[in-house]
Order: C-alpha cells, then sequence, then structure tokens
C-alpha cells in the first residue's frame, strides 16, 4: 500500500497522532510531508510506504494559509500558546497594516522562532528555548507569494497567505508588526493548500476506518508534475538492475515505468538516465 491521504488535521491534535492514526488503519509506516503545529489546522497530507520517500520534493511546495494575527500583545512563542503579554504595543488601523504587505512579499529574509525544531548545536530550538538558554538563530530566505489582510475584528487581523516552504507564518506576525512599531502573535493558523493537496479535497482523520481507507488513497504518481518516460525492454532490464543508459530526454526528473506500472522517479543528467527513487 503506498500513496497519500490528504488528512484536514484539527484544531489541538498534533501531526505525529494523526499519522499514527493512520499507520493503524493501514498497518504500514507512513509519514506527514510538513508538520502543522498542535495549534494549526489544514491540509496535512501523509504519506504512505514508499511514498515518504519523496519528503525532500514536498520542501518547497507552494503552501497557502489562512492566519489570524493579535496586534498589541506580545508572546515567548510568537503565538498564543506562549506566555502572552497584553498591551504591550498600539493596534494598528486595517489601512496601516495594509499600507506595508507589498514589503513582505517576494523573497525575504526572515528569523524563525526559537520555540521551533530548528537545530542548534545538536538541540532543537524549543528544547534550549524551554530550559531557558540564551541563543540566537540565523536568518534565512524564505518566498511569499502573496499576503492579502481580508479582515480586521478590533485587535485581530485576518491574512490570506501564499508562500514557500519554510515560512514560519509565527515570525511573519512578529515581523509585520515590528515593522509598525508594535507587536503581534498568531493566534489562529488554517493551511488550506500544500501543493497540490487543497482542503477541499480532505477528510478528518475521524472518519477514516479500515473499510474506507483505501478510497482515500490518492496514487503517488498523481502528485508528481513530472513527464513519463516508458523504457524499452532492452534499457528496463539494464535500468532495473541498478545500470544507468543513454536518453535524448533533457535533462530533469521524470516518471518511470516498469512493464507499464509506475515504477518510481528517475533522473536525466548530461544524456545519461538512470532511476533515482523506487515508489512502489
Amino acid at each position: 500500500m503506498t500513496g497519500f491521504i490528504n488528512i484536514n488535521k484539527a484544531e489541538g491534535a498534533s501531526s505525529a497522532k494523526e499519522v499514527s492514526k493512520i499507520k493503524k488503519l493501514t498497518g504500514v509506516p507512513c509519514g506527514h510531508m510538513g508538520t502543522l503545529d498542535p495549534m494549526a489546522s489544514g491540509v496535512l497530507p501523509i504519506a504512505l510506504g514508499n511514498a515518504a520517500r519523496l519528503f525532500d520534493y514536498f520542501l518547497d511546495k507552494h503552501k497557502k494559509y489562512t492566519a489570524v494575527f493579535r496586534f498589541g500583545v506580545d508572546s515567548d512563542t510568537l503565538d498564543s500558546t506562549g506566555n502572552v503579554v497584553e498591551n504591550v504595543g498600539l493596534v494598528p488601523s486595517y489601512a496601516e497594516v495594509n499600507a506595508i504587505l507589498k514589503n513582505f512579499e517576494g523573497e525575504i529574509l526572515q528569523v524563525p522562532p526559537k520555540f521551533s525544531a530548528k537545530n542548534v548545536c545538536g538541540k532543537r530550538g524549543y528544547q534550549l528555548a524551554r530550559a531557558g538558554v540564551d541563543f540566537e538563530l540565523a536568518p534565512k530566505k524564505v518566498n511569499i507569494y502573496s499576503i492579502e489582510l481580508t479582515e480586521q475584528i478590533n485587535d485581530c487581523f485576518t491574512f490570506e497567505i501564499e508562500c514557500g516552504g519554510g515560512t514560519y507564518i509565527r515570525s511573519l506576525a512578529r515581523d509585520i508588526a515590528r515593522s509598525l512599531d508594535t507587536k503581534a502573535v498568531m493566534c489562529a493558523l488554517k493551511r488550506t493548500q500544500s501543493g497540490i493537496f487543497k482542503i477541499e479535497t480532505s477528510v478528518d482523520s475521524k472518519s477514516l476506518s479500515p473499510e474506507n481507507i483505501e478510497s482515500y488513497i490518492i496514487p503517488t504518481e498523481s502528485v508528481l508534475p513530472f513527464e513519463d518516460i516508458f523504457p524499452d525492454s532492452f534499457d528496463a532490464h539494464k535500468l532495473f538492475n541498478g545500470l544507468t543508459v543513454y536518453s535524448e530526454k533533457p535533462d530533469g526528473i521524470y516518471k518511470i515505468y516498469k512493464d507499464g506500472a509506475f515504477y518510481g522517479l528517475a533522473e536525466v543528467k548530461q544524456s545519461i538516465l538512470k532511476v533515482r527513487t523506487k515508489l512502489c
């Protein structure tokens, strides 16, 4: 059993717990393609079996979020789950927030939250932060494709955000507020899309059972936007025994088929074709 299940993670549930549920239902190893913090909800693609080998492919996928930032407050975790301090800055107007959003679109430098899974000298950032250790995280490049302010209710502002992998929405709340000489924390987050996986086609894990789970499995090949390669019998014998063959295809990654059935990923580099990853 291999493929993906597009889970709609509930607020308060851990990503690891959702993976554990699917593993119990399918009986195969599973892994999520990009974690969501417990306070967040929404799209959590879970890979079954060999599909988990595609983790690196999902790192840079476009993602969409609906996020709520509360202004005039601060938190050590940059969200409402931490130690929230009230009345530490002014609440800007809708127009003031909207006017500076373009400054955060494109490729920007972003410092990750200290309460994160970033590795610092062999320890997770959140482990050091909880222990009271003082440390700094280096800024990293992230891509914000679009950010739109859609609503303000008192001190809470709702945003629609499209970004690349590795973006911390909590850090975005901090940085937007800082540019307005105030503070803000993220108080709600919903991921509405991760690559091809969308909230409209997701499923709540509570509705899954051993009897219906197979109907929710998305075939691995359907999530891969690569051209197909069907090697002839001579080339196939070499390729599927670990050898390489000549190819006229341009350099790149391809979906490769064995005896007409999807097998995995292959790569062409300088006219040399080789199998890269077995996925089924």
